[in-house]
């Protein structure tokens, strides 16, 4: 409750004898109860507010700490006027339609200059210094020519916080208007030329359209609409008897679908063996001249790196016939190449072979089969006993690989070669892996009659009497035992290069098998993760990373899937 009586001095209070209407003077006791239970009513709302000077209901649940009016206020009556904005402490900012002029004043013409004008224009309104104009050879100040108006004296506008950061501030909007005038004109005059071509049409195909304007109306289809004036179909964004792209597979691990922009990039149907009409939004996407239009976009990148100044979109046609131009002479190149290796070495004939799909028994025979698998019309295909091509000779070779056998190992009956992929050597690689072969018999041979030498001659000394037989028979012993002992000294340190070196081999080869096993298991562990949703897969932050040794770097060669390797469809079933 506004209370103002007991902030009143007390010089006020004696020359004002006058009482309030509606509030009690407290001068006694039961003034004081009188004006509590008014505030109380008030509170309560059975009693009416308290009204400042301005007709304005007081809210009797302000605090009084808040109502009450101080002493050198010299309120006459209940207000708040003291808590609000004083008027003559508030800043007078300028208005929102005060701004700045521009340009020149144009309603007063000057013939003559004025003295403390500018030098060069003649205006008053700046000096020679800061005049924008170009200088001119004579000023203005001697010829009394072409004297610039003076620009208009600008206002000093005070602008608040809001006022300063306005980016419409001195904005015009009638300059707009020119811009909206001009477009509408333009959107009129291809209104009226879309209107003359309809009218050309119709004129001319008068005859036919009249049976096309009769059934226009019937051939509405679901999701469409069909002006007959017009001759405009507008479609929606699907029509409603389609099937959505979530109902196409229920199952929560199948392709996911974004809600907020209706997109499925997988194919809903992967993994099953139907034919389906959609495919996912990828598939779709990377279809028609996509691929040929990031190739161009591919071979711009690459001239630019190489000094040639193109761009995709600013230059297409210039970009397309330097792209022809690079396309005509590779492939001149690579014929010149593959004309000059046929030159020197010959094997036209093998260009001339039929493709593989023929090799491989592959005919143009109609075979119907049911959804059980059973033939309905048509003969069977022969099934292939074998995934290996028969009867192909490789490098020359007249026999298979696995035609010859010798010591424990396969090789070419054509050239007696060990070596799966070397070039067959004929007659003259037999003559030489028979030499060998001979050759290590022979060193056997020698090995075993050198052992027996060793046991004769001891024998042969106890049996002879003479002294003459036993010193040659001696000096030849002994010369048996050094030979003997420098065999078996060659023999033994054969022997251990022989288990060194088969024991690396077994050790690189047991890395190597380590090197796969890890490989396979890394490559299962990629697809285990691939197959997961995408917002489930964990984080890989704490992998630790190594540098890979020889046979990690062996077993992933190996392991790994080439897409342009013919055999790799082969080899994946």
């Amino acid at each position: 409750m506004a209370n103002t009586l007991a902030n009143v001095p007390v010089s006020q209070i004696i020359q004002n004898t006058s009482n309030f209407e509606d509030e009690p003077r407290k001068k006694s006791r039961e003034d004081w109860r009188k004006a509590k239970e008014l505030e109380e009513a008030r509170k309560a709302g059975t009693a009416p507010a308290a009204v400042d000077e301005e007709g304005k209901d007081i809210n009797p649940h302000i605090p009084q700490y808040i109502s009450a009016t101080p002493w050198y206020f010299g309120a006459q009556g209940p207000t708040l006027k003291h808590q609000r904005p004083q008027p003559e402490k508030q800043k007078q900012f300028s208005g929102i339609d005060e701004w700045y002029k521009r340009g020149v004043d144009t309603s007063k013409v000057i013939t003559k200059f004025r003295k403390g004008a500018c030098e060069n224009c003649g205006a008053m309104t700046h000096k020679r210094k800061e005049c924008m104009e170009r200088p001119r050879k004579i000023g203005a100040q001697f010829t009394n020519a072409n004297i610039a108006p003076d620009e208009f004296s600008q206002p000093e506008l005070s602008m608040d916080y809001d006022g300063k950061r306005d980016r419409w501030a001195g904005y015009d909007p009638s300059e707009h208007r020119a811009i909206v005038e001009e477009y509408q004109k333009i959107e009129e005059a291809k209104r009226q030329m879309r209107a003359d071509k309809l009218n050309a049409e119709e004129n001319d195909e008068q005859d036919s359209d009249k049976d096309e304007d009769k059934y226009v109306d019937e051939v509405d289809m679901p999701g469409t609409k069909v002006d007959s004036k017009q001759r405009i179909t507008v479609r929606n964004l699907r029509i409603r008897e389609d099937t959505a792209k979530y109902l196409r597979n229920l199952d929560p691990n199948s392709a996911y679908y974004d809600p907020k922009t209706r997109s499925m990039r997988d194919n809903p149907y992967a993994g099953t063996e139907r034919e389906v009409d959609y495919k996912g939004e990828n598939f779709a996407r990377f279809s028609g001249d996509t691929q040929c239009h990031a190739n161009a976009q591919l071979f711009a990148w690459e001239a630019h790196e190489r000094g040639v100044d193109v761009h995709l979109l600013a230059e297409p046609t210039k970009l397309e016939l330097l792209k022809q131009e690079y396309d005509k002479k590779r492939d001149e190149l690579k014929d010149k190449a593959r004309d000059s290796i046929i030159n020197t070495y010959g094997g036209e004939e093998h260009l001339d072979a039929l493709p593989s799909s023929l090799l491989l028994a592959q005919t143009e025979q109609y075979v119907e089969y049911s959804r059980y698998g059973k033939i309905i019309k048509g003969q069977d295909r022969q099934v292939i006993r074998s995934k290996y091509e028969e009867d192909v000779f490789p490098n020359n070779h007249t026999s298979v690989w696995g035609s010859y056998w010798h010591g424990g190992k396969w090789g070419y009956k054509c050239c007696y070669s060990f070596i799966k992929n070397s070039y067959c050597t004929g007659e003259a690689g037999k003559r030489i892996s028979e030499a060998t072969i001979i050759e290590s018999k022979n060193i056997t041979e020698e090995e075993t009659l050198d052992n027996e030498k060793e046991d004769s001659p001891d024998e042969k000394s106890s049996s002879s009497d003479s002294s003459s037989d036993e010193e040659e028979r001696k000096s030849k012993i002994i010369k048996q035992s050094k030979s003997s002992k420098r065999k078996d000294k060659k023999r033994k340190q054969k022997e251990k290069r022989r288990n060194r070196e088969k024991k690396s081999k077994k050790d690189e080869q047991d890395k190597l098998q380590q090197a796969l096993q890890k490989e396979e298991e890394t490559q299962k562990k990629a697809e285990r993760l691939l197959g997961i949703d995408e917002r489930k897969r964990p984080y890989n932050s704490m992998y630790e990373i190594q540098e890979p040794t020889a046979e990690e770097i062996e077993a992933f060669q190996m392991k790994r899937q080439r897409e342009d390797d013919p055999m790799a469809e082969f080899l994946n079933k």
